[in-house]
C-alpha cells in the first residue's frame, strides 16, 4: 500500500489525525444526544478515505492492513464511534470487492456510488433471538424466493452505522425445505425498511447502532450474493478475521492513545497550590504513567507488528495470534485509561470530562467478537494441540 498521494502510512496518518482534531470538538455532543455524525463521513468522502481497502485498479487506494490500523487508531482518538462505522466499512467493502461470489454488476455499482458520495457499506447480522451468529445458531431473518428474485422479512440489532448506510449485507435463511443460510446485498433505500432508534448504549453512543427491521424487501435474483449450505460456513475468511481482530485492536488502542494525550497535558497544567509545581513532577504520578506508557507501547508494538506481517504473508499470521492481538490491545486500553481515571479522580468520572466518556467508550471492546472467553479457550487449545 503505497497510499497514492498520501505520501504512505505517514502521510495517511497525518491527514488522518488532521481529520481527527475537527471530529473531536463535536464528538461529544454527539455522544450526549446520540446523533450520528453524518457531516464526518462527508467529510471522510471529501478527503478520500472512504475508499481506502477498494484496490488501486479499481480507483481506490488500495490500502492493506497496515493503512486500516493507521486510519482506525488516529479516527478514534478524534470521535470513537466515527473510527467503528469507518472500520465496519472499511471492512466490508473490501469483501464484497474481494469475493468471487457476487455478480461483478453489484460491485461496479457499489463502487460508483462510492466514488458519487458517502456510501456506507456494514454487515448486518444480529438478532434477538440469535444473538451473534459467531456462536452459531441459524437467523430468523428469511428470504422468500419469487419468480422474479426474493422477499427479504426479519429484524437486526444493533446494526452500527445504520443511519448512514448506503448498503446492509444481510445475513439471512432462504425459505427452502433445506435452507440455505447467507448474505444477502440490501440498498437501504429500498422500500419496507425502517429504522427503529433503540440504540442508547454506555459508550459508542453516537454509532447509530439501531434496530432495522425488513418487512417484505424484494430484491433482485443476484442480490443473494454468498448463500451456503449452514455447515459450510463453519470456515471464516482468513482475510476478513485476520483483518477485523486487529483493527478492533487498533479501534480502542486509539481512544485510550487520546485519553493518554489528555491525561499528560493536564498534568502539566495542574499545579496544586500546597504543591507548587505541576503533578508531573510528582514520582507517583510518573510512575503511573509508565505504566500507562508499557500498556500502551506494548500494543502499539503487537497492532503495528501482525499488521505489517499480514501485508507481507497473510497466511503467516494465525487465527489465534490476530485474536489476541485484539485481546491484548483492548485489554490494556481499558486498564489504561482506568489508570488515568485513578489519577485525576472524582472530576474524572463527571460527564463533562473526556476521560469519562473515553472509559465508556474503551469498555465497549468487550462485546466485539470474537470475546474474550472465545480468544483464550481457541488459544488454549492451539497451546495443547486439540
Amino acid at each position: 500500500m503505497d497510499g497514492g498521494d498520501m505520501g504512505g502510512l505517514n502521510g495517511l496518518s497525518e491527514a488522518a489525525r488532521a481529520l481527527a482534531l475537527d471530529f473531536a470538538t463535536r464528538a461529544d455532543a454527539h455522544d450526549r444526544d446520540r446523533s450520528f455524525p453524518f457531516e464526518n463521513f462527508a467529510t471522510l468522502h471529501r478527503a478520500g478515505l472512504l475508499d481506502l481497502t477498494v484496490p488501486t485498479a479499481r480507483g481506490g487506494r488500495g490500502g492493506a492492513l497496515s493503512a486500516i490500523v493507521t486510519v482506525i487508531g488516529a479516527i478514534a482518538a478524534g470521535d470513537a464511534s466515527t473510527a467503528l462505522v469507518l472500520l465496519m466499512h472499511y471492512l466490508q467493502l473490501a469483501g464484497l470487492l474481494r469475493s468471487e461470489r457476487i455478480a461483478p454488476r453489484l460491485q461496479e455499482q457499489v463502487l460508483r456510488d462510492s466514488r458519487d458520495d458517502v456510501a456506507l457499506v456494514n454487515a448486518l447480522r444480529v438478532e434477538p433471538e440469535l444473538g451473534t451468529p459467531a456462536r452459531g445458531g441459524m437467523p430468523a431473518t428469511t428470504a422468500q424466493r419469487r419468480t422474479d428474485g426474493w422477499r427479504l422479512s426479519g429484524r437486526k440489532i444493533y446494526s452500527t452505522g445504520s443511519p448512514g448506510l448506503r448498503y446492509g449485507i444481510v445475513w439471512a435463511r432462504t425459505d427452502d425445505a433445506d435452507p440455505l443460510v447467507g448474505q444477502f446485498l440490501v440498498s437501504m433505500r429500498h422500500a419496507g425498511i425502517r429504522i427503529e432508534e433503540t440504540w442508547d448504549h454506555l459508550g459508542m453512543r453516537a454509532s447509530g447502532s439501531h434496530d432495522v427491521v425488513f418487512e417484505d424487501v424484494v430484491l433482485p435474483a443476484d442480490h443473494a450474493i454468498d448463500l451456503r449450505a449452514p455447515r459450510d460456513w463453519a470456515s471464516p475468511d482468513a482475510t476478513a478475521t485476520v483483518w477485523n481482530n486487529v483493527a478492533i485492536g487498533a479501534l480502542y488502542h486509539g481512544i485510550a492513545g487520546a485519553a493518554r494525550d489528555w491525561l499528560l497535558d493536564y498534568l502539566h497544567r495542574r499545579k496544586p497550590a500546597n504543591l507548587g509545581s505541576s503533578l508531573a513532577t510528582l514520582p507517583r504520578f510518573q510512575e503511573a504513567v509508565g505504566e500507562i506508557e508499557a500498556l500502551l507501547g506494548v500494543s502499539r508494538m503487537l497492532i503495528e507488528a501482525i499488521a505489517e506481517r499480514a501485508d507481507r504473508d497473510l497466511d503467516s499470521v494465525t487465527t489465534t495470534e490476530a485474536n489476541l492481538v485484539k485481546y491484548t490491545a483492548t485489554n490494556n486500553a481499558i486498564v489504561a485509561v482506568g489508570k488515568a481515571l485513578e489519577l485525576v479522580g472524582n472530576p474524572g468520572l463527571s460527564r463533562t470530562h473526556p476521560l469519562e466518556r473515553h472509559y465508556r467508550d474503551v469498555l465497549c471492546s468487550r462485546v466485539h467478537t470474537p470475546q474474550n472467553d472465545t480468544i483464550l479457550v481457541g488459544a488454549g487449545r492451539a497451546a495443547l494441540g486439540l
